[in-house]
């Protein structure tokens, strides 16, 4: 795995291509996706050494500033993460349930790396943008305690990008939730 990943999310997909083709000409990253997500933004996902990665996050940033709706760059991200993108589950069954609703696709990877990296708690999953009119969110289970600690540490970080849109904590889901997200 690279050493970081970051994350350009644009309100238009004309400046994503526009901002996707800087990113990779800036620096030696590599794009892991670039996609179109509803409501007609654009996600650009990358990866290399954390030098590079903020080189190229920072550049379209710059360029392309009124319209990124949001991004960021992590430093040795959560290797989790990336299953829950995928839809892989975390855990072949709940325990506390974690949900964590973000305005964005960008704040929603953020809020998966906080929670994996507060308290041992597993991914479950992390739907980016798609078909949520540009919303995302996350599932991750654990303890009640850590599921617990993790939502408000990602509350409180979240919260100041005024990225969050709501969280809970389901201390016992029922056995038809459970199945219904496996």
């Amino acid at each position: 795995m690279n050493k970081a990943i970051a994350m350009v999310e644009t309100s238009t997909v004309t400046t994503g291509f526009l901002a996707a083709d800087l990113i990779i000409k800036t620096a030696a990253v590599k794009i892991i996706f670039a996609k179109t997500v509803c409501p007609g933004k654009y996600l650009i996902l990358f990866s290399g050494d954390i030098s590079a990665v903020k080189a190229s996050h920072d550049a379209a940033c710059k360029a392309y500033g009124s319209k990124v709706a949001d991004s960021f760059v992590l430093g040795n991200p959560h290797e989790s993460i990336f299953d829950a993108m995928l839809g892989v589950p975390g855990t072949e069954g709940l325990k506390a349930l974690g949900i964590i609703e973000t305005y964005s696709a960008s704040s929603a990877v953020k809020a998966a790396d906080i929670a994996a990296k507060t308290a041992i708690v597993s991914l479950v999953e992390l739907r980016l943008a798609v078909g949520m009119c540009g919303k995302s969110y996350l599932l991750f289970t654990g303890d009640v305690a850590a599921v617990e600690a993790a939502t408000e540490h990602v509350k409180k970080e979240i919260q100041e990008s005024a990225m969050l849109l709501d969280c809970a904590v389901i201390a016992s889901p029922s056995k038809e939730l459970a199945e219904s997200i496996f």
